[in-house]
């Protein structure tokens, strides 16, 4: 794109889910591409608190607003919790998942409490989340899935803003497309209307963060949402041998939604693989 295409670095912006895997690509990127630097290389939430660090005044926060680490959510919620009343670890645990399954899904503690009016004391889990917004708000500060969905509001409310991100990020990046949740791909969805530009990698039968709500029908549906998409299929293992990658796409092809393919190993045959049952997550053993 840089090279070939002759677009500035400026314009081009690559995502990815761990501070880990966006630093290999900026090293990798500045080794070869004139102009790297220039390049927003980041996870989603470090691309957002950037972005909520220019803007956040638009909603109603000071551009210095704390960022609440989960262990910093946690106390703020037992607190909280405490306050109220309530007592027992499970339940202040069982708000802070609730709280943090509702912000990734864009709801407010009120249209969570209804979707979800089966989960035991859910009444209790609303006042608690709303407190939790309110004690928030008064602290200048977000948590981490504020940064998304603070991010989309931003975009939602101000379309002066939006459409500044949207000129700019022309070429759009997405590694690790079937973990991303409804807002992240909400945000990708947003920033990309304006050119079209969108390059996402992923595999959803690799999706692992269900219990962050990640949406893999994102992917699944990534041809139908954006005609004229084209899908490029890697389907060649270089990590595995060819016994374990046989093994294990013969175990996936039971998932029901997914993109038919069949992996192909580069590696040998090797040892036998070996199946070992234990009780719970806990228990040892011993490899012979």
């Amino acid at each position: 794109i840089v090279e070939d295409l002759g677009v500035p670095p400026y314009n081009v912006l690559a995502i990815t889910f761990t501070n880990k895997a966006a630093e290999e690509m900026k090293n990798r990127l500045l080794a070869i591409v004139p102009g790297a630097a220039d390049i927003w290389i980041s996870t989603f939430h470090s691309m957002c608190a950037r972005i909520l660090r220019r803007h956040a005044e638009k909603l109603g926060y000071s551009k210095n607003f704390t960022i609440y680490a989960q262990d910093e959510t946690e106390r703020t919620v037992k607190q909280i919790v405490k306050d109220m009343g309530e007592t027992g670890d499970n339940f202040w645990k069982t708000a802070v998942r609730c709280i943090s399954d509702a912000k990734n899904q864009g709801l407010t503690p009120e249209k969570y409490a209804e979707i979800n009016s089966f989960i035991p004391d859910i009444e209790t889990i609303e006042r608690v989340f709303s407190a939790y917004e309110a004690k928030l708000k008064s602290n200048n500060a977000m948590d981490f899935d504020d940064l998304l969905l603070k991010t989309y509001d931003l975009f939602e409310r101000c379309p002066d803003i939006l459409a500044y991100y949207g000129d700019r990020f022309r070429y759009i990046h997405v590694d690790e497309f079937q973990d991303t949740n409804v807002i992240q791909y909400g945000l990708v969805r947003m920033l990309a209307a304006a050119h079209g530009n969108i390059f996402v990698v992923g595999d959803e039968d690799q999706s692992i963060y269900g219990f962050r709500a990640a949406y893999p029908e994102a992917l699944l549906n990534f041809t139908k949402e954006h005609p004229g998409a084209k899908e490029l299929v890697m389907d060649q293992n270089y990590r595995s041998n060819a016994r374990i990658v046989a093994v294990a796409d013969h175990f996936i092809q039971h998932n029901k939604l997914r993109h038919r393919k069949h992996m192909v190993p580069t590696k040998a045959e090797e040892e036998e693989i070996h199946y070992i049952s234990l009780k719970n997550r806990s228990a040892q053993y011993t490899y012979l």
